[in-house]
């Protein structure tokens, strides 16, 4: 373990670790195809830095981090009733379900907030099987920083066969020496640089050394992305995981691109890791996105005993959800410019602003644009207005000098190209991450009717200027 101070160091940039994914989290009542669940956030602790470390006061979803796995069955519906037991309002946004409008959790757009002492209760179909997670819309930033997050698990009618399935919900934290979450939310290099960067990456909450394997076992692993701004790369060190799904939605099973697999804030990839190791053997699986900031996350540590030769050959292709194809020979585009932030013409990024007005929305927590606009809150003036059941083309340009990954609500996307070039997958996301200066264009069926937010999910950059809504009516 790293010894406290926890600062932003090789050494003390976490030796992750994981555990095998929380048991799902037991409906109080369940009909055939109803299944329901109760979340209360409230204050809690948990040993987020282990060892001797003191344990870290955080808010958390009926006292544990990450908050109770849920899972259901694609076709289900789910009720899930929130009971705020924070001093502060909130609410639940369902990241990447294409439910109702009126679910979807963003505050004053599709919902009062949630105040303290009260209750709001989300109710929706689940049309398509995939890995999902949930999360507040509400000071996002400061809310899932102190430890709201949770997986949302919607399983296959019929799963590919597999020896484990495994969630790793991947966070990290900014600790203090004494193991405490920095107060410094918000802060302006934060804001208009990459995002709250922590010092402790963990998996499903906990910093260990190990994931306990055995030779010849097949585990379907899915990785959720819950950090604020941390974007991970990760390679398992004598493995070939195949990808088969990315933002729970399936695609043509491949090896990651330079093996590494990378996920931005927000986003997902479910892998089909064999285990072709031998017991007793310990493999690594590294995080190398950030370069000369590489760590170990954790050991594959096998077991002194397979579990048979060799992993079995069964088929690990998903089948297809539900989104309507794209018709591209039809489809209305527009262009969607991303500007602003530190060291990438910030003072430019505003439509007609000077100087002196840049400086006065920097002093107001407006940094980041789309098409020239910052956001304040969460409600304001559709950016696009798009017909019901036309397919849509955004072409995005990041003019910026960081990192931004895109999230839709409501909706899923298929990746066509990028930097004019089509994509081999053709992905469907629901969350594209951008590099610095470059370019990609995103298709999709306006099905979902209603006001859906569009935005960063580097939280500092939504909350200080990158969303904007895209109305479908």
């Amino acid at each position: 373990m790293p010894t406290l101070p926890l600062t932003l160091t090789r050494r003390s940039l976490l030796r992750g670790a994981a555990a095998c994914g929380a048991l799902p989290f037991l409906p109080a009542a369940a009909a055939s195809s109803l299944q329901e669940f109760t979340l209360t956030p409230r204050r809690a602790s948990a040993p987020l830095a282990g060892g001797q470390h003191p344990r870290t006061a955080v808010w958390a979803y009926n006292g544990t981090v990450p908050g109770p796995q849920i899972r259901a069955r694609q076709g289900e519906r789910i009720r899930i009733k929130v009971e705020n037991a924070l001093e502060v309002d909130t609410t639940l946004h369902c990241h990447g379900i294409r439910l109702p409008n009126a679910m979807d959790g963003v505050p004053h757009l599709t919902q009062a907030p949630i105040q303290p002492g009260t209750a709001f209760t989300y109710e929706f179909d689940l049309p398509d099987a995939g890995t999902y997670w949930y999360h507040p819309h509400l000071d996002s930033a400061e809310q899932v920083g102190r430890g709201l997050s949770g997986a949302l698990i919607v399983e296959e009618r019929e799963p590919i066969e597999v020896d484990r399935d495994v969630v790793w919900v991947l966070s990290d934290w900014r600790l203090e020496a004494d193991a405490q979450i920095s107060d410094d939310f918000k802060n302006m290099h934060d804001m208009s640089h990459n995002g709250r960067v922590g010092n402790t990456v963990t998996v499903n909450g906990e910093v260990r050394e190990s994931f306990e394997v055995r030779a010849g076992e097949r585990v379907r692993l899915r990785l959720i992305n819950a950090a604020n701004a941390r974007i991970f790369a990760l390679s398992f060190n004598g493995h070939r995981p195949t990808i088969i799904a990315l933002d729970g939605q399936p695609v043509a099973p491949h090896e990651p691109e330079g093996g590494r697999v990378v996920l931005g804030p927000g986003m997902r990839a479910d892998l089909v890791l064999d285990m072709t190791g031998k017991p007793g053997e310990r493999h690594q699986v590294v995080d190398g996105f950030y370069r000369g900031l590489g760590y170990r996350l954790l050991d594959l540590a096998y077991a002194g005993t397979a579990l048979r030769e060799k992993p079995h050959s069964h088929p690990v292709v998903l089948p297809p959800n539900t989104m309507p194809e794209p018709d591209l020979g039809s489809a209305e585009r527009h262009e969607v410019i991303l500007n602003g932030g530190m060291m990438g013409q910030m003072m430019m990024g505003a439509r007609g602003m000077g100087g002196g007005g840049m400086m006065a929305m920097m002093r107001g927590g407006r940094m980041w644009f789309i098409n020239g606009v910052a956001a304040e809150g969460h409600t304001m003036r559709p950016m696009l207005t798009l017909a019901r059941g036309r397919t849509c083309v955004l072409a995005l340009s990041n003019e910026t000098m960081w990192w931004h990954p895109m999230h839709l609500h409501g909706h899923s996307f298929r990746v066509v190209s990028r930097n004019g070039a089509a994509t081999r997958q053709r992905e469907w996301q629901d969350t594209v991450l951008l590099p610095p200066r470059e370019r990609a264009e995103i298709a999709f069926v306006a099905d979902n009717p209603g006001d859906w937010m569009f935005h960063c999910h580097v939280l500092e950059h939504q909350e200080s200027g990158m969303m904007g809504v895209i109305r479908v009516a």
